[in-house]
């Protein structure tokens, strides 16, 4: 699970949305609600609120310093930093409420960027000494977590790092854009904040940092009677490492807590949380299905305990190896096996609960990943940070997506409720939607009775716990304490406008795979993603993904923003807003510093899908602004964000308009793409990670498509030999399955999806197909296939779900006739339902997580609504350039417009 989606659960019980937006409320600091001082200007930059004096001229880069702060000191040091820098007229900046504080220093906040507080810009190294020296005993001994990314100074809370006071971008070496610096040689580079302290290679370190530079790194490990061995896991709060007793040669796992770090809602830290473990663990001693304390010590300032090392594997990893609906081919007899299996060991962790119960103890986070069963069938409950004598009576304070209870659970209940849910994933595991509509629960319960050999009765118990109906909620009495999953407030959050997500059973969805069927959702989806629209809102117009936040005018594009469901909407049929269209025009022609390039996370997306919509004078205003960036050539060569789907776009432009600046452009796009594409095995093995995806977007895929288009458009057969050395790239890195279906390799897992998986693959090679005949490609083509007709997706959206197997199965047939022609498709539709949610009276779709609905493309509503449109309009529907496979008889082209290009190289085995 991507823990950043939590803090974006906070402002909205339904949609995601930026926890930035949380500036004000009764959590905000004095400073963040008052005006600029005379000669001073305010402004708000994401998260911060920025103050700057007239008369300074900042420079773009240099060395700042960080102020980090707890919940406790948080307000007296901003009176302090205010007050010395004021005066000084020196810039700072700083996080506007302690519910902002907390949320960068919770549990799974960004380890980079987690601790500061305060930003405070010297104009030269003078001043920066100058400040620290000041400005240190001032501070000192204020409490706040260290800031990893920085070297501290003294034993106060400040600390400096060396970076970007601009904001300056620049393309990396593997083609993204970056935050950026500028280099001694004045090249832009990235601006790197990871968890580490580094200095750049150009930059010498003021003398007067040296000796904090020798004091880093604290008291040093060797003289511990432990051996670190791995890291198994890392959070804000600390690590999780695989080590040994020296002593004994016993294998322990070893916990590491950081001071004023890893925060949950309730203000606790990382430390407070591992000392609640052990006393757990010291109260649990002695019972078989718990893991037994070793030891507890401290080193420089971080604090450990040693546990006993417990031999098995993960209860999530053996669902995800086992779990049947996942294989194309699962017969009567491996559904019997699973469900054996899957009953047993819910029996054995139903038992291990009870019998921590019996002690008093309240678990508080009974889920998959905290289940360790050993290969004698043993089942042992880990991580006990949450847990809490029974008698307390206390919310959730810790929790996990699908697992985790609702507010007004106290107690065992909390426990009761998570082995509810644990019962109902082993056999659909989409307990995440049950915030969003309880009445799923009841639901997936008789989805998961037509799929496995479970009577009704098996689930009848879980469904009423899951409903709150006849549900205890107590266990203790209330504390009022606050509740909240890992450092934030999962599905059952309450919003800021008081809304709750319904409690009783909306009606059950269904979906129809024929013509009625699809008019009637067609029209309730786009109800439902309209309903939605916030055209008061500059970031956003639609609610869809975290994406939207993660860069400058990421709610504007075609994967996440307005763009794509404007476009979803139009080729669906469902219709065109002009005034939305308006809110797009205006803001793509004054976009953000920073706003990507791409197709689908940038401009030329935004230009493609504003003149589809009709607006080609605007189109190519866009279009002017992508070419006038000087280095929009050294992007990296994939669909998403790079030169592959620039290449395809301005080859739409310069074939829509005639003009050969535009057409020179895209030549000199493809012409950079297979210059750099290399031969087949120029590619690791493994997609993602520390190697470079596979796939659609972001792998080779994105380049076979642009020079399939170009041969359409050429007739060059080199065209078509580059096409298939990307395929084979992309190949490479794919799996065939026993079962006969086949996924991208990501090493620990093979994935299906059309964004990174082998179902966008399946799409380029059946293009390929069309002009040339290659056995390995159709095999390919054939086992991909199967990877679409699975029964079980976890997700529903497009890129990274079932509505991309619903696109692919249907490409091939004649608009509005996939479903009657192959009942995959129909059974595929059909499938949907388990994901829809009627909320506000229309069919919405869950987005990325599950944990809040989203209407964006990718992700959410509007590309389930073009999946459908794919298999049910009576007019073509399809994702731009990858309509249905043809035949094309391309034309010699006039020497004008192109001659066979020198430059293109001979792809290689």
């Amino acid at each position: 699970m991507d823990k950043r989606y939590e803090a974006y659960c906070l402002m909205d019980a339904f949609f995601y949305d930026a926890p930035a937006r949380a500036h004000g409320g009764e959590t905000a600091f004095e400073q963040a609600r008052c005006p600029a001082p005379d000669g001073w200007k305010r402004s708000e930059l994401d998260d911060w609120v920025v103050f700057r004096p007239d008369d300074v001229a900042l420079p773009l880069q240099g060395w700042k310093i960080h102020v980090s702060a707890s919940l406790d000191s948080a307000a007296q040091i901003l009176d302090e930093v205010w007050d010395y820098c004021v005066p000084r007229r020196i810039s700072f900046k700083f996080l506007p409420s302690k519910d902002v504080l907390l949320l960068a220093n919770a549990k799974y906040a960004h380890r980079g960027s987690s601790g500061k507080f305060v930003t405070i810009y010297p104009v030269d190294e003078d001043a920066l000494e100058r400040v620290l020296t000041e400005l240190g005993p001032v501070l000192h001994g204020r409490s706040g977590p260290y800031i990893l990314s920085d070297l501290r100074w003294g034993e106060g809370p400040l600390y400096v790092r060396y970076g970007a006071f601009g904001e300056r971008y620049c393309v990396s070496p593997d083609g993204e854009v970056e935050l950026a610096i500028e280099d001694g040689e004045g090249r832009l580079v990235p601006d790197v904040r990871a968890p580490v302290f580094r200095v750049p290679d150009w930059v010498e370190l003021p003398g007067f940092l040296e000796p904090h530079l020798a004091a880093r790194g604290g008291a040093a490990l060797a003289d511990l009677p432990y051996r670190f061995e791995k890291a198994l896991h890392f959070s804000n709060g600390g690590g999780i490492y695989a080590g040994e007793d020296l002593r004994t040669g016993d294998r322990v796992v070893l916990k590491e807590a950081r001071p004023h770090a890893g925060l949950t809602a309730d203000g606790r830290d990382a430390v407070a949380r591992l000392q609640r473990e052990r006393e757990t663990l010291e109260r649990l001693r002695g019972l078989d299905c718990v893991p037994a304390l070793h030891d507890h010590f401290v080193v420089g300032e971080h604090h450990f305990l040693a546990e006993e090392f417990v031999e098995g594997t993960e209860l999530s990893h053996l669902f995800v190896d086992r779990y049947p609906l996942v294989l194309p081919n699962a017969d009567e007899a491996v559904m019997a096996g699973y469900t054996s299996w899957a009953v047993g060991v819910y029996e054995r962790v139903e038992r291990a609960v009870a019998d921590v119960h019996e002690r008093g103890v309240v678990i508080g986070d009974v889920q998959p990943s905290n289940i360790i069963v050993g290969p004698d069938g043993r089942v042992v409950l880990i991580d006990f940070e949450g847990a809490t004598d029974v008698t307390e009576g206390r919310r959730q304070v810790l929790g996990t997506q699908g697992f985790t209870a609702p507010k007004e659970r106290r107690g065992f209940a909390v426990d009761d409720y998570a082995l509810a849910c644990l019962k109902l994933s082993l056999f659909m595991p989409l307990t995440g939607l049950l915030p969003l509509d309880a009445g799923k629960a009841g639901q997936l319960a008789r989805e998961a009775v037509r799929m496995f050999p479970v009577p009704r009765a098996f689930f009848d118990g879980a469904v009423r716990i899951l409903t709150g109906d006849g549900a205890s909620t107590g266990g203790g009495a209330s504390t009022g304490d606050g509740a909240s999953t890992d450092g934030a407030p999962t599905g059952d959050s309450a919003p800021t406008d008081g809304r709750r997500a319904p409690a009783a059973a909306a009606p059950e969805p269904r979906l129809r795979p024929d013509r009625d069927g699809w008019l009637e959702a067609r029209d309730s989806m786009a109800a439902a993603i309209l309903a939605e629209a916030t055209p008061e809102r500059d970031d956003r117009l639609f609610p869809g993904d975290i994406e939207q936040f993660d860069t400058p005018g990421g709610g504007l594009g075609l994967a996440y923003g307005a763009a794509g469901v404007l476009y979803a909407l139009d080729v669906t049929g469902a219709g065109r807003r002009p005034d939305h269209e308006e809110w797009l025009i205006r803001r793509a022609m004054r976009p953000e510093p920073g706003t990507r390039l791409g197709l689908y996370d940038g401009l030329h997306g935004i230009a493609y899908v504003l003149d589809h919509l009709g607006h080609r004078h605007e189109a190519l205003k866009v279009l002017d602004q992508c070419l006038g960036e000087r280095r929009w050539q050294e992007l990296g060569l994939d669909l998403r964000g790079g030169l592959s789907g620039i290449g395809l776009n301005l080859l739409h432009f310069a074939s829509a308009t005639g003009d050969p600046a535009l057409h020179d452009a895209a030549v000199k796009a493809v012409d950079a793409v297979a210059s750099r594409l290399g031969p087949a095995d120029a590619v690791p093995e493994i997609s993602g990670g520390a190697h470079p995806y596979a796939g659609l977007l972001r792998g080779s895929a994105g380049p076979a498509l642009l020079f399939l288009r170009w041969y359409e458009r050429t007739g060059e057969p080199q065209l078509l030999d580059l096409a298939a050395a990307a395929v084979r790239q992309d190949l490479r890195r794919c799996l065939l399955r026993e079962e006969g279906d086949m996924g991208v390799n990501e090493g620990w897992r093979t994935m299906p999806y059309l964004a990174d998986g082998s179902v966008g693959i399946g799409l380029v090679i059946d293009d390929y197909l069309a002009h040339r005949e290659d056995d390995r490609f159709r095999t390919a083509a054939a086992a991909i296939r199967m990877a679409a007709e699975g029964r079980f997706y976890i997700e529903p959206g497009l890129f990274d779900g079932l509505a991309g197997m619903i696109l692919h199965l249907s490409r091939t047939h004649p608009p509005g006739t996939a479903a009657e022609r192959d009942p995959v498709v129909a059974d595929q539709i059909r499938r949907l339902a388990r994901y829809a949610v009627v909320h506000k009276g229309h069919l919405a779709f869950p987005g990325e997580e599950l944990l809040r609905l989203s209407t964006d493309l990718a992700t959410g509503s509007a590309g389930v609504l073009l999946a459908l449109g794919a298999a049910l309009h009576d007019s073509p529907v399809h994702l731009p350039f990858l309509a249905a496979p043809r035949v094309a008889t391309p034309a010699r082209p006039a020497p004008r417009e192109r001659t066979p290009s020198h430059s293109l190289p001979v792809p290689t085995e």
